[in-house]
């Protein structure tokens, strides 16, 4: 009887009020005419962007890993301890992988990159009807947002290659299942939206820790670089090495704020190990000189996972965490990239570490880098933030591309004479400089390419460069990389690569739900 009641009230209700019903906007929620309102929405929606998209790349969680490990568990150089109940570790590892049995893992990526991508779209669009918004807000707020929208589009061009290329927000039920767009329609919207971020948004030309760790012209520079890079090699081709070069350049000669590696502390003239680069990038929460684009963690808001990686599970009981995984672990091939005698990353506890010191314990070899004496001993919340781009990025970058496009000139000998003369500890900076400036280009690209493959080992490097270069390193002597044709090649795991694994496979979801996408998966 109540409900019968309540029934008849609801439909007088409605036939009394049906029309303004209709005329009036949902209280639930705002439309985006209603949301772009005043500034501060407008900066709530560019802020969602930091921690939306492809800033979740690097989220992950304690026994899967994060997204951007995928390409070290496909190159075999990585495994992780929960390898056995984690399905998108081990078919990548065994390069099984295909859209239905990680198909679940890769729809949650492209659904996060969509997202990030989605609100872009939005706040692109409704920024400059903002009122009250000064000039110099509305060009940082467009030029962060572009920032977003072309990094996001970054991962899915370099995993999935050919996808769905929109620009607009989606305000209505039509034009939902887009077809796929070229791979160099993604790259000319990535070039367009870094150019006029960089160009016209009149970001500051300093760090992102002296910046509020908000997006500055320098991590705008950086990532364009390194789309230039990549478009140069696989799958597109397109030879931009000269554009990668000159805005490489222009990064390290300070346009664009003033950036350095940092050095090695001494005592008595020796190197203080405790107290090495490496150790003093460990500690610090962020490098104003080194770390140029950073995703920020806070250990009251949104925790970093990377300190949990840095110790097997066999060592949870002497952490305060109550989970670890070596979600992160180096194979002996991979550790044999390095000199273990002449090459400072390679000793313990400064890139990696295999002794837990207090009780003298050993155990599989894990980044040390990651290591947060907090949040190990003290708290089990790490906030400490991730280096996404560092000056190492740069400079290798500049070397690369100068090579290439002008030839091994004194430039681009000092620059990858800096990143591995801080490597080489106990070796003459003249001798390093020496031995590269006799290089061709050929063998001196291939030399920035081994120290790719070693420095930016954090920030998940290897697999983009397999693929962008179409070789992969391979060390028979310790302390010596060589490279061979990656497709063809037999990984340590003895699977072999193809070139359908150039690519990821599509989520299967996403191939049901969106019939335009087509059925051609890279050969999956």
């Amino acid at each position: 009887m109540k409900i019968k009641y309540i029934a008849c009230l609801l439909g007088l209700v409605f036939l009394g009020s049906c029309d303004d019903f209709l005329e009036e906007e949902p209280l639930s929620e705002l439309s985006s005419d209603q949301f772009f309102s005043e500034p501060d929405q407008a900066f709530s929606a560019v802020n969602s962007l930091y921690r939306n998209g492809a800033p979740q790349m690097t989220d992950g969680g304690v026994y899967s890993g994060t997204p951007l490990m995928l390409g070290a568990y496909m190159s075999g150089f990585f495994t992780n301890e929960y390898a056995g109940q984690e399905l998108h570790v081990s078919n990548t590892q065994q390069l099984t992988l295909n859209g239905d049995n990680i198909g679940t893992y890769l729809q949650d990526r492209w659904r996060e990159l969509y997202l990030g991508i989605s609100r872009a779209n939005n706040a692109i669009k409704y920024i400059p009807e903002t009122p009250e918004l000064t000039d110099a807000q509305r060009n940082q707020l467009l030029a962060e947002a572009k920032f977003f929208r072309a990094f996001s589009y970054y991962y899915l061009v370099r995993w999935f290659g050919p996808v769905p290329l929109t620009t607009e927000p989606y305000e209505s039920l039509e034009n939902l299942y887009l077809e796929r767009s070229p791979i160099a329609d993604i790259y000319a919207l990535i070039e367009a939206d870094l150019t006029e971020a960089l160009n016209q948004g009149n970001l500051p030309t300093t760090n992102m820790v002296d910046n509020g760790k908000r997006i500055t012209a320098g991590a705008v520079a950086t990532l364009l670089a390194d789309v230039y890079l990549t478009m140069s090699g696989n799958p597109l081709n397109a030879d931009r090495y000269a554009d990668a070069a000159t805005l490489a350049q222009d990064i390290i000669n300070g346009e664009y704020g003033s950036y350095a590696l940092v050095q090695h502390d001494e005592v008595d003239g020796a190197i203080d190990l405790e107290n090495s680069a490496y150790n003093k990038l460990r500690k610090g929460d962020a490098s104003a000189t080194e770390d140029i684009y950073i995703k920020e963690y806070d250990p009251e808001i949104g925790t970093a996972v990377y300190a949990r990686y840095s110790y097997p599970v066999a060592l949870a009981s002497e952490v305060l965490y109550d989970i670890t995984n070596g979600a992160y672990q180096p194979s002996d091939q991979f550790l044999d990239f390095y000199d273990q005698a002449m090459d400072l990353r390679a000793q313990e506890r400064q890139f990696f570490h295999s002794t837990y010191v207090p009780t003298g314990q050993t155990f599989e070899t894990a980044p040390f880098f990651w290591h947060d004496d907090t949040a190990i001993f003290e708290t089990a919340r790490s906030g400490k933030d991730f280096a996404v781009y560092t000056y190492s990025d740069v400079l290798l970058i500049a070397a690369e591309a100068i090579a290439m496009s002008s030839g091994v000139n004194a430039d681009a000998v000092d620059y990858l004479a800096q990143v591995r003369g801080r490597a080489y500890w106990n070796t003459d900076a003249a001798t390093i400089t020496s031995e590269l400036s006799g290089l061709g280009a050929t063998a001196f690209v291939e030399e920035v390419w081994k120290e790719r493959h070693r420095e930016l080992v954090f920030e998940f490097r290897n697999w983009f460069d397999i693929v962008r270069t179409g070789k992969f390193p391979v060390s028979n002597t310790p302390g010596t990389i060589t490279f061979v044709d990656a497709v063809g090649h037999t990984t340590e795991n003895g699977k072999q690569i193809e070139s359908k694994h150039m690519l990821l496979p599509l989520p299967g979801p996403e191939l049901q739900r969106n019939p335009s996408l087509g059925s051609d998966n890279n050969g999956y």
